[in-house]
């Protein structure tokens, strides 16, 4: 066991590792470069090892080299953000770990695991920039639906909760509140973020989205307050999508991945109207409706410690949860003939619809995709078939344990006997509590809003 851990073969492991890793001595001078470190910065690891750190990397200084940092004060850094020029003028970017190496309390050298961001800094830095080119050189007029495109006739369904959701979602487009929506992935989330913006008086601004689980948590400061030439290493002028939405509606999806240090910087700036860029020290008044969105429950959110419970109130103050597509079967129907009609026209076919057995086995299956998996079916089904009636021979190997037996039971409504099961419970819930509706929903283990949605459903008082 012990000659798996010989000097030798540990340099060898640490090669094999996607990470670079750097060791330097209590004298600041390299002592150890694995492959990738060697591939991140652009050095030969032979001519580095044995000269100090700054001689190496004179873009940086002893404030803010994350691995001298850590040898002057002992303490460790986690998931710092350092920007730095090598030797061939190229700006590299990366996600530090450093950690001083000790020994009966002195500090022998320091240890850094890097992870190079470069690239992902330079696309959503492009990223920024071309929004700016166009919302700062385009006519406002002329901007009108070319980056939220969806409205409100883009939502489709019958469904009872979709239309009043749709009601809601129009009387938040009159005002300026902030908005939180909350929706399982693929319940279309986005066409009511984008109907929102087009139907309020902003709709002629910009509209900018930004996902927060998409970045770093280093860089999304930096996109959405900006950043100004020489707050840190490597930092140029460079407007956020703050200033870059102003007059307009900055949309914020999986609000919940956003770091909590971060949250906080969001909650002063959506209180104060105002946002300070990177290394700034002064504040920018900007004009900014928020929209945010979540994948899970923001109640659980907050319990799990993923959003910052000041920020959800302040964020939630028109606040509404999409239905997944299980508990709106009564529009797949409806969404099937309008995706096989809008698929028709894009890949030139000519479906009629889906047969009997397909549509009851739509109507068993789960969807935990939602509405969006039913489309990517449809098109899957629509590219590789040139059929007139969808049967279910043409359904994928999942379908299949949905398809019926038509074994042992009578004809009956399903749904009528589950509604009246559902609606007898309502009935005792609202009893037991004596008509206090918190009360019954915790009974029911269901939301306050769901039960208010189905005592309304079911003309009950």
């Amino acid at each position: 066991m012990e000659d798996l851990f010989f000097r030798e073969n540990i340099l060898e492991i640490l090669d094999y590792i996607e990470e670079g890793i750097h060791i330097i001595d209590h004298r600041g001078r390299i002592v150890y470069y694995n492959i990738f470190a060697q591939k991140i910065d652009g050095i030969d690891r032979d001519k580095a090892i044995g000269r100090h750190l700054l001689e190496v990397y004179p873009s940086l200084t002893y404030e803010t080299s994350t691995l001298l940092t850590v040898m002057n004060t002992g303490e460790p850094i986690f998931n710092k953000e350092q920007t730095f020029i090598n030797y061939k003028g190229e700006k590299i970017t990366t996600i530090n770990s450093s950690i001083p190496i000790k020994s009966k309390d002195k500090i022998l050298g320091a240890l850094e695991i890097s992870k190079d961001i470069t690239q992902v800094r330079k696309m959503s830095e492009k990223i920024v920039d071309l929004q700016s080119q166009l919302y700062n050189n385009t006519p406002s007029k002329s901007r009108g639906g070319e980056t939220a495109k969806y409205t409100f006739l883009d939502i489709i369904g019958e469904n009872e909760e979709m239309l009043r959701l749709k009601k809601v979602a129009l009387k938040a487009a009159e005002t300026d509140a902030p908005v939180l929506i909350y929706g399982e992935t693929g319940t279309g989330k986005e066409l009511f973020v984008h109907s929102i913006h087009n139907s309020s008086h902003r709709k002629h601004k910009p509209f900018i989205t930004q996902n927060c689980a998409a970045l770093p948590a280093n860089l999304l400061e930096g996109i959405l307050f900006g950043t100004v030439k020489g707050g840190f290493t490597g930092a140029e002028d460079r407007q956020g999508l703050f200033q870059l939405a102003h007059g307009g509606t900055l949309f914020l999806d999986e609000i919940n991945s956003m770091p909590l240090e971060l949250q906080s910087k969001l909650l002063r700036a959506i209180q104060d109207g105002s946002i300070r860029p990177v290394g700034d020290t002064r504040t920018i008044n900007v004009d900014v409706r928020i929209i945010t969105a979540t994948n899970i429950p923001p109640e659980e959110a907050v319990k799990h410690k993923l959003l910052r419970e000041d920020l959800y109130y302040r964020l939630n103050v028109i606040g509404f949860s999409i239905p997944p597509l299980r508990e709106r079967k009564d529009d797949i129907p409806i969404l099937t003939q309008y995706f096989i009609k809008e698929l028709n026209k894009k890949l030139n076919k000519s479906v009629k619809g889906v047969s009997k057995e397909v549509m009851n086995i739509f109507n068993k299956y789960p969807w935990e995709g939602n509405v969006r998996e039913l489309e990517n079916l449809i098109e899957g089904i629509m590219s590789i078939q040139d059929i007139e009636i969808i049967e279910a021979k043409h359904l994928p190997a999942k379908f299949r344990p949905y398809k019926s037996s038509n074994k042992g039971l009578k004809p009956f409504s399903l749904k009528d006997t589950l509604e009246e099961t559902e609606k007898n419970l309502i009935v005792q819930a609202l009893e037991e509590s004596e008509h206090n509706i918190s009360r019954a929903a915790e009974i029911l283990n269901i939301p306050r809003q769901t039960l208010q949605y189905k005592i309304s459903k079911y003309n009950l008082k």
